[in-house]
């Protein structure tokens, strides 16, 4: 028999899990609850006497009461904060549990407080400059409005009744259960695991294994033979808004069922991001100056530069590096076989949190090329991949007289829901407004994810009603990254009229 402990995340009480808890004891396996200390009002207590170590004391408590011979074996179930205190006990507890069940929640490491996993950005802040000023005691309170939990996860599937049961029945968190350092030992990396993705919340297994594809070594451990994935067509708490399912869900986990990533590596298919680009370029001398590469054609110079940004979050690890690509290598040949520098410039996102960083990275690229003597510094164009389209916002908002031309292929033109950056100041949605007479050329896949495809929408119709110059190309068959993943007679002529547009504004 399988015995299912789950744990709750920030704000809820044990009292989330009845339908799906039913569930599972319906389908002959057995359900705990854990009412976690100073959270469920089943085991009220001082804020300033609750921390991550009382929790993780609940569930070990929770591990102990169950008998595990006669085959019984345990199944802990971790959902969003809830899996912090599951891996500190299950890392105490490691030869009595049988599975670790990540529900729609981060992957913590030791030493790094559930803080780190808080998705809005503007929240995680907040609390991190509390904890800056020592404010170790006192609670969070729990959201009062809809839009307020969509700051801790998208609320897609509850409904009115379930925004209602969510919202009525939510609880302060103990502020210190965020700020404490989760502590592990290391025996939980022992225990097989499953990961639970809820879609609406923007994630899916496609986009874990992209992360995998990137080569991060620290991402290999997704792959093991004992690591399995399924999803959720669902917002955040999938045990509110679709029970069943989560109850099935969790009853194949247990039975070691689910999807299993590919390891990247020579024996892996070749991912989309290193496919060969739909052309075969001559290959200019590579000039690498740091974070830039300059590609330059032969003769005389100055030359007007095409600069390359691309997209991310990758993983720091990744490999190889985003300026090896054949998109960004095949694009920065292309310009010099127009008889300009191409340029491929490398920045530092690696997570969503780092678009400030990526920004100044860039913003110092971009001076490197300018100043390079075989560039035409006042005649440079911006070329913005994906996850990059966010940092063409500071251009769109203040372009400078040196900055003919913006140019975007299939990007992200405003925060996703999923990525907590409301009210971020990177926006090109909002920024495009600004940009005067700034002419844009906008490459858009005509078979782009819904949610990208809103952003670029919002920006074609921001554009519209201002100054903007924008030229909008489209690929009518085109995926995300169309480049390497979409035959070339689908793709060559958007891409050779989007690249002489830049040209032609470059040296007009």
């Amino acid at each position: 028999m399988r015995v299912f402990i789950m744990v709750a995340g920030v704000f809820t009480g044990a009292h989330v899990w009845q339908e799906t808890a039913e569930r599972l004891v319906a389908a002959g396996g057995e359900a705990h609850a854990v009412p976690l200390t100073g959270v469920d009002p089943a085991r009220p207590a001082a804020p300033d006497g609750v921390s991550l170590e009382t929790h993780i004391d609940d569930v070990i408590a929770a591990i102990d009461a169950v008998d595990v011979t006669g085959g019984r074996e345990i199944v802990l179930v971790g959902h969003d904060y809830g899996i912090h205190p599951v891996l500190g006990a299950a890392d105490r507890r490691a030869e009595r549990i049988a599975r670790v069940v990540y529900l729609d929640c981060g992957m913590p490491q030791n030493g790094v407080p559930a803080l780190a996993c808080v998705p809005d950005q503007t929240l995680r802040a907040q609390l991190a400059e509390r904890a800056l000023r020592g404010e170790r005691g006192g609670v969070l309170a729990p959201p009062a409005r809809d839009a307020e939990w969509e700051r801790w996860g998208s609320t897609a599937g509850l409904g009115e009744a379930g925004m209602k049961r969510l919202t009525s029945s939510a609880t302060p968190q103990p502020l210190d259960t965020l700020l404490q350092p989760l502590r592990l030992s290391g025996t939980v990396a022992a225990v097989p695991v499953t990961g639970v993705l809820c879609t609406e919340s923007g994630a899916g297994i496609d986009s874990v294994q992209r992360l995998v594809d990137f080569g991060d070594p620290a991402l290999a451990v997704l792959t093991g033979p004992r690591v399995t994935f399924f999803e959720l067509p669902t917002g955040h708490w999938p045990m509110l808004s679709c029970p069943a399912a989560l109850a099935d869900v969790l009853l194949r986990a247990a039975a070691g069922e689910g999807h299993r990533l590919r390891a990247a590596g020579d024996d892996a298919p070749v991912p989309a991001h290193l496919r060969p680009f739909p052309w075969d370029l001559p290959e200019p001398p590579r000039d690498r100056q740091g974070p830039v590469d300059l590609y330059v054609p032969e003769g005389e110079g100055p030359r007007p530069a095409v600069v390359f940004v691309h997209g991310g979050p990758v993983p720091a690890g990744a490999r190889p590096r985003p300026r090896e690509w054949p998109t960004l290598v095949g694009y920065a040949r292309l310009a010099a076989t127009e008889g300009l520098v191409g340029a491929t410039l490398e920045h530092r996102l690696h997570d969503i949190a780092d678009y400030e960083r990526a920004a100044a990275d860039i913003a110092a690229g971009v001076e490197r090329v300018r100043a390079d003597p075989r560039v035409d510094g006042d005649r440079i164009a911006l070329w913005f991949f994906s996850g990059g389209g966010l940092l063409a916002t500071d251009w769109l908002a203040e372009p400078p007289a040196w900055l003919r031309c913006l140019a975007a292929a299939y990007p992200v033109l405003a925060p996703l829901p999923a990525w907590g950056m409301a009210g971020s100041r990177f926006h090109p949605a909002r920024a495009v407004a600004q940009a005067g007479d700034l002419p844009v050329v906008l490459l858009r896949a005509g078979l782009e994810t819904p949610e990208i495809a809103a952003t670029v929408e919002a920006f074609v119709t921001a554009a519209g009603s201002g100054a903007a110059r924008l030229e909008l190309i489209d690929v009518p068959h085109g995926h995300h990254g169309f480049e390497t993943v979409d035959p070339p007679e689908e793709t060559r002529p958007a891409m050779r009229r989007a690249m002489r547009t830049v040209v032609t504004h470059l040296t007009g």
